[in-house]
C-alpha cells in the first residue's frame, strides 16, 4: 500500500481518476438500488391448508392434520413442524432449515401431500401448498366509503379498482376485508323436500347436470371448420327456480317447489369501519422481493388514474402505508450523514486548525460511503434499515484512516519541517502498517456478522458486508488520495506556534502525561483497577434489561380484541364500538381502523383496531405513551383480552415479543398448566397482554348417532355425517353462475329456521337406502357440550401456547428468567415439554449467534494482528483493552434508560471493539518503532503515547461527532440507531482514558515477561527472536 500512495502522490491524475472512478460508479449504483424497510430475505416456510366444511377441531385433527403431519415429517431438513385445527379447517406450517431451498421445499410437500390425497375425507377441499414470503407482507390498505349498500360498493370497487391493481407490477395480491359478495342461495324447504321423498344429494346432482356449458366437436363445411357448444347454462337467477329436480310420479318436481331462491350475499364473516363508519377494505401485499416503495407509488399513481371512473359519494384513504415510515426512516438517515460528516469534520479543524486540512480528511466520507453502494447494487442489496445503518455507522470510521495519515503527514511537516512531498511520502510509510492492521482487523469484526447463522444472521448479513467495504473503501482513499492531496494542498510549517502548541491539545496532553508516567510507576495498582473493570462486566450484564428490539415510534399501532368462544359477529360488532369510543377521546389520533374477521379463518369472535398517530412531531406523548394510555382505558372491558402491539412488518408469526410453550399427550392437562403459570405470571411487572391459543369453552351441538338404529333404516354414518354438514353449513359451491366476465357461488343450504334450534335440527332429514327420508331424531340425538376452538400441535403434539408483551422498560431477559423457573416448579412429567418460539426463540439464538461472531473476531483480530507485528505478544497487548470497553457500553445504556437489544446493542459492542483496538494499535505500532530507532522502552512509551495522542483524540472525537446525530436525533427507526450510538458513545468516552494508559502499561508487563529464562529457552528451542537486552528498557 506504501507504494501505491508514492504512485498516488507523484501521479496525482492516475490517483483521482481511481477515486472518481469509485464515486461515479457509486452514484451510478444509488440510482439502481431499491428503498424497502428490512432486506430482502427468503425463509423456506410452507404452509398447507384444507377446509373441511363443518367439521370440529377434534375431527379436523384426526381426519386432515394428523395425517399430513404423518406425510411430510418424513421430508428433510424440517425445523418446526406447526399445525392449527380449527373448526372447518387446518394448518400446517413447516419450517425448515435456513440452508434448505424455499423452492425444493415447496415442491417435496407438494409431492407428499399428493401421495395422500386419497386419505383425506371426501368432502374435504384439496389441500393448498403455499411457500410462505416474509417480505409479502401487507403493505398498504386501500379503505373506501360510502353510503352505497355494501354489495354495491363491493361490487364496482372489485370490478374498477381491485382487477386494476392485481395488475399492477410488484403486487401480489389485492384482498379484501369487510366485503359484501354476491351469492345466489337455494333455501331449502326440510318438510316439502320430505313430502315429495327428495333428499339434498339430488338437488346438488340437479344442479350439477343442468347448469354445464361444455364443448360439443367440430362440424367441418368444406373449407370452413366451426365449433359447436351445448349452452347449457342458467342466464339468470330466477331460473335457477326452474330446473327439475325429479320426475317420479308424472308431474316434474322443480327446485322452487322445495326451495326458494334469492340473489343475496354471501354469509357475512368479516367487517370494517373507518373511524366508526362502514368500509371496505383492500388490504394490498406486494410480491416477494419486490420493492417496497415501488409497489406503493404505483398503486396510489393507478387509484389516482381510476378516480375518475369512481362515483362521487365514493371516499377514500390510505392506512397502514409502509412508505411514510420508509421514506422518513431513509430521510432521517440522510439527514444524519451529513450532519456526522459536517460534525467530524469540525472536530478535525478544532485539532490541526486548517480548512485545507479539514478538508482533505472529510473528503473519505462522502467517497468513501458512495463507492459503498456499487457493492450494495452488486450483491443484489437495497437501501433499508439494516443497510443505512451500517452507513451511518461508518461515517466516524471512515474518516478515521484518513485523519491519522493526514496527522502523521501533517506532524513531519510540522516537528521535522519536511516539504509536503517528502512529508506525505513518510508519513504515509511510517504510519502504514499501523493503518492497514487497524482497517483489517476492523473488516475482521464485521465480517462474521456477515455469515452469522439463523434468521438474524440473514437480517444482519447486508450490514456486515456493507461495514466491512465502506472500511475497505476507506483504507484506499487514506493510501491514494489523502497524502496525494496533502502533498498538493498542505502548506509546510511556517514557524509560527504548532498545532500541538495550542491550549486544547496543551490542556489534554499535560495531564495524560502525568497520569501515564504516574500508571508506570505503579502497573500493578493499574491492572488491578483493569480487572476490577472486566469484572463489573458480569453485574452489570445481570442489571440490564435484555430486549430482541427496540421500539420504534411508527406512528402505528395495533388493538387485537377477542371475546369467549361462540361469539356471534353481531356480538363481536357491539363490542368493537364501545373500544372504538374509549380509544377516541385519546389525543394524537389521525384515524382508527377497526376489523373484523380479517384473518384468512375469518373468525368472528375476535378483531382488531389499528390506530394511526399523527407524526411524533404533532403530538405531545410517545407511541409507547399513548399503548400505555390504552391498555388503561381498555383495561375495564373484563370479558375481553385485549392485546396493544406494534404492527408486524414481517409476514409470518405472531407479533408478541413472549411465546411459550407447553406440549404433551393431554389438552386439559395441559390447559391446567398453563392456567397455573398465567397466576403467577400476571404478578410480575411488565408482562402485559397475557393470553392463550387454548380456547376449551366453544359451545357446540354433537350428533350422537345410534348406529343400530341408523343400521336398520338403511341409513350410513357416512351419509349422515354429510347430510348434516351440508343442510346446516351449507354447501357453498354447489354450481356457480357466471353474468359476463364475473362468477359468483351458488350455495345450498336449509332455510334459516331448521338450524336455530335443537328442535329445529331434529326435523332434518337424512338419505336413506330403504325409505328415501328419515328424520335426524330417528337415527341419531343432540348432545349439548363445549369443545376448543381450536387445537395447536407443535412437531406432531398438542400444545397450548401462551402469549403476552414486554411493557416499556422492561426486560424480556428477566420474564424468561421467571417464566423458567415457574415452569421448574411445576415438576411436569417427561412426556410434557417446553420452551420458546417466535421473537423469544430467536432472542436466545441471536445472542449465542453473537457470543460466537464476538469469539471469532477475537481470534481473527489476533491473527490479523500476530501477522502484521510478527509477534505472538503484541497481539495480547492490543486486544487487552477490548473487554475493557464492555462495562462501559453496558453503563452507557442503563444510564440512557435503554435496554440492551440483542440485534442493535451487539452492533455497537463490535463497533466500539474496532475503535478501541484501534486506539491501541497506533500506540503499539509507533512504540516499537521507537525503541527500533534506539530510544529506551520508558521514553519511547512516553515518546510513542504523546506523539500519537492527537490521532487518537481526533479519531474518537470524530467517531463520537459522527454519531451523535444518530444518538439524540429522531425521526422514524431513530430507536434502533439511539441503540447502537450510545452503546459507541458512551463505551469509547468513558474508557478512552482507562485504555490510553492500559496499553502501555501492558506492554511494559509483557515486555518484562518476555525477559523471562523461561522465554529464552523456549525461544532456542523453537527458533523464535530474543527480546531486546533488559539495558535498553530504560528502566
Amino acid at each position: 500500500m506504501q507504494k501505491l500512495a508514492q504512485v498516488c502522490i507523484r501521479r496525482p491524475v492516475f490517483a483521482t481518476m481511481l477515486i472518481l472512478f469509485l464515486v461515479v460508479m457509486g452514484l451510478d449504483s444509488y440510482r439502481k438500488l431499491g428503498v424497502d424497510f428490512f432486506p430482502k430475505v427468503e425463509f423456506p416456510i410452507v404452509t398447507i391448508r384444507t377446509t373441511l366444511r363443518g367439521a370440529a377441531p377434534e375431527e379436523v385433527e384426526s381426519q386432515v392434520t394428523k395425517r399430513i403431519e404423518e406425510a411430510v415429517n418424513t421430508i428433510s431438513g424440517i425445523d418446526d413442524l406447526n399445525s392449527i385445527s380449527a373448526e372447518g379447517t387446518s394448518l400446517v406450517t413447516i419450517q425448515f432449515v435456513l440452508e434448505k431451498d424455499a423452492d425444493i421445499a415447496a415442491q417435496e410437500v407438494r409431492d407428499k401431500i399428493a401421495q395422500i390425497l386419497s386419505q383425506l375425507p371426501d368432502d374435504a377441499d384439496a389441500p393448498v401448498v403455499d411457500k410462505v414470503a416474509t417480505d409479502a407482507a401487507p403493505v398498504i390498505n386501500l379503505v373506501i366509503s360510502s353510503p352505497r349498500d355494501l354489495r354495491e360498493t363491493t361490487k364496482l370497487v372489485d370490478d374498477r379498482i381491485k382487477k386494476n391493481l392485481e395488475s399492477l407490477p410488484g403486487v401480489g395480491q389485492v384482498r379484501f376485508v369487510g366485503e359484501r359478495i354476491r351469492q345466489i342461495q337455494i333455501w331449502l324447504d326440510v318438510e316439502r323436500m320430505f313430502a315429495r321423498r327428495l333428499n339434498v344429494d339430488m338437488v346438488r346432482a340437479a344442479l350439477a347436470a343442468q347448469n354445464v356449458e361444455v364443448p360439443g366437436g367440430r362440424i367441418e363445411q368444406g373449407p370452413r371448420e366451426i365449433s359447436l357448444r351445448t349452452l347449457g347454462r342458467v342466464e339468470r337467477p330466477a331460473d335457477f327456480a326452474r330446473l327439475i329436480v325429479s320426475g317420479h310420479g308424472g308431474a316434474p318436481t322443480r327446485i322452487s317447489d322445495i326451495a326458494d331462491v334469492v340473489d343475496g350475499y354471501e354469509e357475512q364473516r368479516s367487517l370494517a369501519r373507518l373511524d366508526g363508519a362502514p368500509a371496505v377494505v383492500l388490504e394490498i401485499r406486494k410480491q416477494a422481493g419486490t420493492n417496497t416503495l415501488e409497489v406503493i407509488h404505483a398503486v396510489k399513481e393507478r387509484v389516482s388514474e381510476l378516480k375518475p371512473l369512481l362515483p362521487p359519494d365514493f371516499r377514500y384513504t390510505y392506512t397502514r402505508d409502509q412508505s411514510d415510515f420508509i421514506e422518513e426512516s431513509f430521510k432521517a438517515v440522510e439527514e444524519h450523514l451529513i450532519l456526522g460528516g459536517v460534525l467530524a469534520g469540525i472536530i478535525v479543524l478544532l485539532f490541526i486548525r486548517s480548512w485545507r486540512s479539514t478538508l482533505i480528511a472529510a473528503v473519505a466520507i462522502p467517497t468513501s460511503i458512495i463507492s459503498t453502494y456499487t457493492l450494495l447494487n452488486l450483491m443484489g442489496f437495497s437501501l433499508n434499515q439494516i443497510t443505512m445503518l451500517g452507513l451511518v455507522l461508518m461515517v466516524g470510521i471512515v474518516i478515521d484512516d484518513a485523519i491519522v495519515v493526514l496527522e502523521n503527514i501533517f506532524r513531519f511537516m510540522e516537528e521535522k519541517h519536511m516539504p509536503p512531498v517528502e512529508a506525505a511520502i513518510h508519513g504515509t510509510r511510517d504510519i502504514g502498517l499501523a493503518v492497514m492492521a487497524t482497517t483489517l482487523s476492523l473488516v475482521i469484526i464485521f465480517l462474521p456478522v456477515a455469515f452469522m447463522q439463523g434468521i438474524v444472521g440473514r437480517f444482519m448479513s447486508s450490514f456486515g458486508f456493507t461495514a466491512a467495504f465502506a472500511v475497505m473503501v476507506s483504507l484506499l482513499v487514506s493510501f491514494t488520495l489523502t497524502p496525494m492531496l496533502c502533498s498538493r494542498f498542505l502548506k509546510p510549517a511556517t514557524g509560527g506556534e504548532a498545532t500541538k502548541d495550542t491550549w486544547l491539545f496543551r490542556a489534554l496532553a499535560y495531564p495524560y502525561q502525568k497520569l501515564l508516567r504516574w500508571s508506570l510507576r505503579h502497573r500493578w495498582l493499574v491492572a488491578a483497577a483493569c480487572l476490577a473493570v472486566m469484572f463489573s462486566s458480569a453485574p452489570l450484564a445481570m442489571r440490564i434489561g435484555k430486549s430482541f428490539l427496540p421500539s420504534d415510534d411508527q406512528s402505528e399501532f395495533e388493538v387485537l380484541f377477542k371475546l369467549p368462544p361462540g361469539s356471534s359477529l353481531e356480538g363481536t360488532e357491539g363490542v368493537l364500538r364501545e373500544l372504538e369510543k374509549e380509544l377516541a377521546t385519546m389525543p394524537g389520533i389521525r384515524n382508527m381502523l377497526s376489523t373484523i374477521g380479517a384473518d384468512v379463518r375469518r373468525q368472528v369472535d375476535r378483531g382488531s383496531i389499528i390506530v394511526e398517530l399523527v407524526k411524533p412531531h404533532e403530538r405531545k406523548q410517545t407511541q409507547d405513551e399513548l399503548m400505555v394510555e390504552a391498555r388503561r382505558r381498555l383495561a375495564k372491558f373484563r370479558d375481553v383480552n385485549v392485546a396493544v402491539q406494534l404492527p408486524t412488518l414481517i409476514q409470518g408469526g405472531d407479533n408478541r415479543e413472549l411465546l411459550y410453550y407447553i406440549q404433551g399427550p393431554d389438552l386439559q392437562q395441559l390447559d391446567r398448566y398453563a392456567r397455573t403459570i398465567r397466576e403467577k405470571l400476571t404478578k410480575v411487572p411488565g408482562l402485559v397482554d397475557f393470553d392463550t391459543n387454548y380456547e376449551p369453552g366453544k359451545p357446540e351441538y354433537r350428533v350422537v348417532i345410534n348406529r343400530d338404529k341408523a343400521a336398520d333404516l338403511g341409513v350410513s354414518v357416512g351419509s349422515i355425517a354429510t347430510a348434516v354438514r351440508t343442510l346446516v353449513a351449507g354447501d357453498q359451491q354447489a354450481t356457480t353462475y357466471r353474468e359476463g366476465d364475473d362468477r359468483y357461488d351458488v350455495q345450498l343450504r336449509v332455510k334459516p329456521e331448521y338450524r336455530r334450534t335443537p328442535d329445529a335440527l331434529d326435523r332434518l332429514f337424512v338419505p336413506s337406502t330403504l325409505l328415501g327420508n328419515v328424520p335426524l331424531s330417528n337415527v341419531a340425538r343432540l348432545e349439548a357440550s363445549t369443545g376448543p376452538a381450536q387445537i395447536a400441535r407443535y412437531n406432531r403434539q398438542r400444545q397450548v401456547l401462551m402469549m403476552a408483551n414486554i411493557a416499556p422498560g422492561q426486560s424480556l431477559s428477566n420474564v424468561l428468567e421467571i417464566l423458567d423457573q415457574t415452569v421448574r416448579d411445576l415438576n411436569m412429567p417427561p412426556e410434557y415439554r417446553s420452551g420458546t418460539i417466535g421473537k423469544s426463540k430467536e432472542f436466545a439464538r441471536a445472542g449465542k449467534a453473537y457470543v460466537f461472531a464476538f469469539l471469532l473476531s477475537i481470534v481473527l483480530m489476533y491473527m490479523i494482528l500476530a501477522a502484521q507485528f510478527e509477534s505472538f505478544v503484541d497481539p495480547v497487548t492490543i486486544l487487552l483493552s477490548l473487554p475493557l470497553s464492555v462495562p462501559f457500553a453496558l453503563l452507557s445504556l442503563m444510564l440512557a434508560g435503554e435496554n440492551f437489544s440483542i440485534i442493535y446493542s451487539s452492533v455497537g459492542i463490535l463497533v466500539l471493539f474496532g475503535i478501541v483496538k484501534k486506539n491501541s494499535i497506533l500506540q503499539i505500532d509507533h512504540i516499537k518503532a521507537l525503541r527500533q530507532d534506539g530510544l529506551p522502552r520508558q521514553q519511547a512509551i512516553l515518546r510513542g503515547c504523546e506523539d500519537r495522542l492527537r490521532p487518537i483524540l481526533m479519531t474518537t472525537a470524530a467517531l463520537v461527532a459522527g454519531m451523535i446525530p444518530l444518538a439524540v436525533g429522531g425521526g422514524a427507526g431513530s430507536g434502533s440507531r439511539r441503540t447502537v450510538a450510545i452503546a459507541v458513545i458512551g463505551g469509547q468516552t468513558l474508557c478512552l482514558l482507562l485504555t490510553l494508559l492500559v496499553t502501555p502499561v501492558a506492554y511494559s508487563l509483557f515486555d518484562d515477561l518476555a525477559h523471562w529464562s523461561l522465554w529464552r529457552k523456549l525461544g532456542a528451542l523453537f527458533g523464535w527472536k530474543a527480546a531486546p537486552p533488559a539495558a535498553a528498557t530504560g528502566d
